[in-house]
């Protein structure tokens, strides 16, 4: 089962040839969710092929790279001919004002957009599977980030141990590992926790968007699978982070440490560092001793379950 992060985005506030502002695609098994939408996301999705398609947008904040390609790709959908209705999350007391840019210039969207203003703590949406819910964030504004976190899925199943217990090869197979006990060969009954090993738990996606460190991140990204950290800045200009409320690659790899993740994804990268940007990856490995990427626009990462390497 499938979960793909694209980095359409990965750029500050204003972009640069390499580097959009912020938008960030998943699709977890052909549900399309995307994360903020800057100028120029739906360009992104064409070059790197994530395609329109779609389900929910969820917005971190209403800085202008963070949405203003909200306007721009709802009509393009409606180009598309889209009938299927979107919806946008959004944090608490912002919806009037996404309202008023979907419909800037005077536009109708040509389906139906549905905004929900999701408070932190709430779960944005429950779908099957898995769901997505909102954390608090400290930027200039009121902002949130977001938890993609998966269900646990089955434990292990045992085949030789089914096999010894006479269960026969077939669908009984498939009837234990859902749960289900099952007669075997000779009459006797064979419960699933004989054959079927703990539950395993699924992967977990977390996404800051522009963020102070904070212990909410902490305790929000325990565990992650892969957590997108703002790193606009190399610990250098620190205090230019703290003024502007956003975190350097130390920060952010601090953070992962505390939260025991295994992947840190450095996003939200300010233009000063067009030309290069590894000093700030170099900060978040020292403070970090997880897997570190620096991202580029249109990497795209499979985000592989907890236990892939067992």
């Amino acid at each position: 089962m499938s979960l793909r992060v694209t980095f359409l985005g990965t750029g500050g506030a204003v972009p640069t040839t390499e580097r959009a502002p912020s938008a960030l695609f998943v699709n977890r098994e052909g549900d399309r969710l995307l994360f903020d939408c800057g100028e120029g996301t739906q360009r992104g999705m064409m070059r790197h092929g994530t395609g329109f398609g779609i389900d929910h947008l969820f917005v971190s904040h209403l800085h202008g790279d963070h949405v203003l390609g909200i306007p721009g790709l709802v009509q393009t959908l409606g180009f598309n001919d889209r009938e299927d209705p979107l919806t946008i999350h959004c944090p608490p007391g912002t919806g009037d004002d996404l309202h008023d840019l979907v419909h800037a210039v005077g536009h109708d969207p040509a389906f139906r957009i549905r905004i929900d203003e999701v408070s932190p703590g709430g779960v944005a949406l429950d779908a099957d599977g898995y769901e997505v819910r909102a954390f608090e964030t400290v930027h200039r504004t009121v902002s949130q980030g977001y938890v993609l976190e998966e269900d646990d899925r089955p434990g292990r199943f045992d085949r030789p141990k089914a096999e010894e217990l006479g269960v026969p090869v077939g669908p009984k197979f498939g009837r234990l590992h859902a749960g289900e006990p099952v007669e075997a060969e000779d009459g006797s009954t064979v419960e699933p926790d004989q054959v079927v090993g703990p539950p395993r738990p699924g992967r977990k996606f977390v996404y800051t968007a522009d963020t102070r460190p904070r212990e909410n991140t902490v305790e929000a990204a325990a565990d992650a699978d892969l957590l997108v950290h703002d790193a606009t800045f190399a610990d250098d200009m620190a205090d230019r982070a703290r003024d502007t409320a956003h975190s350097t690659g130390r920060e952010a790899g601090s953070i992962a440490e505390r939260a025991d993740a295994k992947r840190l994804a450095l996003v939200h990268i300010s233009s000063r560092y067009a030309a290069d940007a590894s000093p700030i990856r170099r900060d978040a490995r020292e403070a970090f001793s997880g897997e570190c990427l620096l991202p580029d626009d249109g990497d795209l990462f499979e985000v592989p379950f907890p236990d892939a390497d067992g």
